[in-house]
């Protein structure tokens, strides 16, 4: 009985089922209870991304206890629990599949595969409305109730249809690997993008969805241009522009989404630095990475995975100052998330590619969420990550600590002016050329403050700086307000 999987959700196997934690895609129920209890459920399912319940396994002890021995009148109540239970009747396929209990006997489980509701809201008999998030099911009241019934109101952009797309533009390596991905490698491709709900008809005739461009597509740029990721990174703590402008790096990453993802990861990776730090549990120095890699990638992931994708001419942008690594997504928060609640609240703008991403390999990072990023940041004793919501875009900004950031400004004070030269400095000069480092402009008596030293030996030093052409003087050196710079 090993290879006993759904038909319908492949992903699906009796190990799976028996093994795997609940999750927001997935549940089980024994069918010793009644089938009205399981109406709170299809209601989180349909008005959430979809989901299966599975009936005839204790959610409990996990016990293969089948349905069987229930009866067929209460199997049928099982079947008709969507329609008789909940208004209106979302869409859903019923499904058996054979097993052997834990008696040693043939028997049967019950799979009631709940479809999203794109436009429509569904309750259960009794009025209340409840959606799932993360492997919990809860009832909407108030402004999340309402927040709720607003974005069932519209179309998913996603589920639009694209006019131009055609399945020959669709990248057949890409295609292959998800179907390999949901155990669908002898399904023809047509027929597989149809039951995902990536193909839909328009007066008869059928198109490829925004979804399945958006994934899938060879030359994503022929379609959707704002598919890209945009990394910046700026020399220094703030952004300046025209004659001191101070981008240092500017790289445009485009590619469909079951690729950008992977690519962005292995950029980004390559521009963060790592240093040395002291484990204060240990007592001992250690190679730490700028920011816990989970942090960061977790907010490019989100970012990917629930961006507003019908926002014409906007990008996800990642820009990395001397102190600070911010991901700004378009759209606002979606749904019933807001800044306060966005640590234990989970809904997804984007259901379908957010349930592909899932199927392709990046569960943990959506599962796991914005709740790790937080702890994550805390275990590195770094300053808990800020979320904003700036101008219809959601930011998230990460920060590392001052001694990362002293680092980083010494590293970058000995590649300007080379290896031979910092070896020939003492360590006063060098702590003046890592202040330096971060620096527009630099006065003497600020280098005098942070060096503890008096203004003859500042002086001194500066000169010697001088000399050697490492630094030089703005204004007149006899002005009181000029003031120094890196050369």
């Amino acid at each position: 009985m090993s290879d006993v999987k759904s038909r319908i959700n492949p992903i699906l196997t009796l190990s799976y089922i028996t093994q795997e934690d609940e999750n927001k895609y997935f549940d089980r129920k024994s069918a010793r209870i009644k089938p009205s209890d399981i109406a709170d459920l299809i209601s989180a399912f349909a008005n959430a991304e979809g989901g299966t319940v599975v009936i005839g396994i204790s959610d409990k002890t996990r016990k293969l206890e089948g349905i069987n021995s229930f009866g067929a009148d209460k199997i049928n109540n099982f079947v008709s629990a969507p329609k008789d239970y909940c208004r209106p009747m979302p869409q859903y396929k019923e499904e058996f599949i054979n097993v052997i209990n834990t008696e040693g006997n043939p028997d049967r489980l019950l799979l009631l595969h709940i479809f999203s509701s794109a436009d429509q809201v569904i309750r259960t008999n009794n009025g209340s409305t409840f959606l799932r998030i993360g492997d919990r099911t809860k009832e909407l009241k108030g402004e999340d109730l309402r927040n709720l019934e607003y974005s069932k109101s519209t179309r998913h952009f996603e589920d639009e249809c694209n006019m131009d797309a055609e399945i020959s533009d669709l990248d057949s390596e890409l295609i292959a690997l998800y179907k390999g991905n949901i155990g669908a490698e002898d399904v023809d491709t047509e027929q597989m993008l149809r039951a995902r709900g990536f193909i839909k008809k328009i007066n008869g005739e059928s198109h490829l969805t925004n979804a399945a461009v958006l994934l899938f597509a060879e030359n994503i740029q022929q379609f959707y241009p704002n598919c890209r990721i945009r990394f910046l990174r700026y020399d220094g703590t703030v952004e300046q522009v025209g004659t001191n402008i101070n981008i240092i790096k500017d790289v445009n990453i485009e590619y469909p989404i079951l690729r950008i993802i992977d690519k962005a990861k292995d950029f980004i990776a390559t521009q963060l630095r790592e240093f040395t730090a002291l484990n204060p549990k240990t007592g001992m120095f250690q190679i730490v990475p700028e920011y816990p890699e989970f942090a960061w990638l977790e907010g490019v992931v989100n970012a990917v995975a629930h961006r507003e994708y019908g926002m014409a001419g906007s990008y996800i942008k990642v820009t990395m100052f001397d102190d600070r690594l911010e991901i700004q997504s378009p759209g606002k928060l979606p749904n019933i998330v807001n800044i306060e609640n966005i640590q234990v609240t989970r809904y997804s703008r984007n259901p379908r590619i957010a349930r592909v991403l899932t199927e392709f390999g990046w569960v943990r990072e959506l599962n796991e969420g914005v709740k790790r990023i937080f702890s994550d940041m805390k275990a590195f004793y770094l300053d808990p990550p800020v979320y904003s919501e700036p101008e219809q875009t959601v930011k998230l900004v990460l920060k590392n600590n001052i001694a990362a950031r002293n680092l980083r400004q010494k590293d970058r004070a000995k590649e300007i002016i080379g290896q031979n030269e910092w070896s020939s400095l003492d360590e006063l000069e060098k702590l003046i050329l890592t202040y330096m480092a971060g620096k527009v402009t630099v006065t003497r008596s600020e280098l005098c403050e942070i060096s503890k030293k008096s203004n003859a030996t500042i002086s001194k030093r500066l000169n010697h700086l001088l000399d050697m052409g490492i630094i030089v003087i703005n204004g007149n050196k006899y002005d009181a307000a000029h003031t120094y710079s890196l050369k």
